[in-house]
C-alpha cells in the first residue's frame, strides 16, 4: 500500500513494517518474552543509532510494548495484572533507581473526544501527594518513602491556544520536578491491536503524530528533565482497514482490489480514524488500568511483579 502512509504510534508495528519490506534493522535490538504469570506478551524495541531511527521513523531511545489480548475484555484480576506489569516496566526505565524524586504526571489529550480522553482519564485517578508532602511532610502518610507526584492536564490547542509544550515547559520551569511522565491515546496500524496494548518509552513523546497532527516534540532536549510516555492505542488509520481488506480479498479470491490499483479508493480515507463503539467503557476501564499502574510504580515502598 505505497499510495499512503500507514501511520502507527507503536514502534513495535514500524519494526513490523521494515521487516515485511525486507530491509535488515541495524541499530535496533528486538527483545520479546512471555510473561505467563500476568499472561502478557512484553517486547522491547532498542533504538540505538541514527540508521535505526531513520528506519523506524522514531527518536533513539527503548520502546517496551505489553500486549494483552484480553485487555479490552471486562475481568477486573486481569486488569490488575497488567497494571503490575505496567508498573514493573515503568520502575525499570524510571530515572534515579529507588531515590525519593519529584515527579509531575501529564495527561494528553481532548477530554471531549473519547478517544482522545485516555490522558485525563488517567489523571482523573491518581495519587497526587505533592501539596501535601510539601506542607506535612511524609509523616502526614506515616510512611519513610515516598515520591512527591504532582499532575497536569494542559488540554489541546484549541482549547487553550497554546501548545501543550508551552504550558507543561513552564510548569516544569516552576515546580522543578526530576522526571516526567506523559500518558496520551495513540493510533495503531493493526485493529487486533486497539485497546490491547500498552507502550512504555523513555524517548518522550509526538502528540498527534499517529494522526498526522504534530505538535511539539515532549522530550528531555525540550522539557530539560527526562520524559517517560505510556500509551494505548485507540484509533486506527480507516485507510489501513480498507486497504488491508482489499488485499485480504484479492489474496482469498482472486480479486484484482489492491490498493496499489485503486489508491483513490484508500486515499479519500486518508483523515480519517476508526475506533470501536464501545470505546466509551474501553476508555473508563483501561484509564483505571494505567493509572492503577503508574500509581503501583511510583509507590517506593510497593513491591511489584517480576522486580
Amino acid at each position: 500500500m505505497s499510495c499512503f502512509a500507514v501511520r502507527t504510534d507503536l514502534a513495535l508495528e514500524e519494526g513490523e513494517r521494515v521487516r515485511d519490506l525486507g530491509e535488515k534493522i541495524h541499530g535496533v535490538v528486538l527483545e520479546e518474552e512471555e510473561h505467563r504469570e500476568s499472561r502478557v506478551r512484553v517486547t522491547r524495541v532498542k533504538i540505538e543509532t541514527k540508521n535505526g531511527s531513520r528506519l523506524m521513523g522514531k527518536p533513539v531511545g527503548t520502546y517496551v510494548t505489553l500486549e494483552a489480548p484480553s485487555l479490552a475484555e471486562q475481568d477486573e484480576g486481569y486488569h490488575r495484572e497488567v497494571s503490575e506489569e505496567l508498573a514493573c516496566q515503568l520502575r525499570r526505565m524510571m530515572p534515579g533507581g529507588k531515590e525519593e524524586q519529584s515527579v509531575l504526571v501529564v495527561g494528553l489529550g481532548n477530554r471531549a473526544v473519547t478517544a482522545d480522553s485516555l490522558g485525563p482519564r488517567v489523571a482523573d485517578q491518581l495519587f497526587v501527594n505533592r501539596h501535601v508532602m510539601q506542607q506535612f511532610g511524609k509523616a502526614a502518610y506515616n510512611r519513610e518513602k515516598m515520591h512527591q507526584i504532582s499532575c497536569l492536564v494542559p488540554g489541546v490547542m484549541a482549547q487553550t491556544g497554546m501548545e501543550s509544550a508551552e504550558i507543561i515547559r513552564g510548569v516544569v520551569r516552576e515546580t522543578q520536578p526530576d522526571f516526567l511522565i506523559v500518558v496520551d491515546a495513540l493510533a495503531a496500524r493493526s485493529t487486533r491491536r486497539l485497546n490491547r496494548t500498552v507502550q512504555i518509552s523513555d524517548s518522550g513523546i509526538y502528540p498527534g503524530s499517529g494522526v498526522g497532527n504534530h505538535r511539539s516534540a515532549l522530550n528531555r532536549e525540550t522539557m530539560g528533565v527526562p520524559v517517560l510516555s505510556v500509551g494505548v492505542p485507540t484509533v486506527v488509520d480507516a485507510a489501513t482497514i480498507v486497504g488491508d481488506a482489499m488485499e485480504q480479498m484479492e489474496r482469498e479470491n482472486g480479486l484484482r482490489m489492491t490498493a496499489r490499483e485503486h489508491p483513490r479508493a484508500v486515499s479519500e480515507l486518508n483523515n480519517m480514524y476508526v475506533t470501536g463503539k464501545d470505546i466509551d467503557e474501553m476508555i473508563r476501564r483501561i484509564s483505571y488500568t494505567v493509572s492503577e499502574g503508574l500509581n503501583i510504580a511510583l509507590d517506593p515502598e510497593r513491591e511489584v511483579l517480576n522486580p
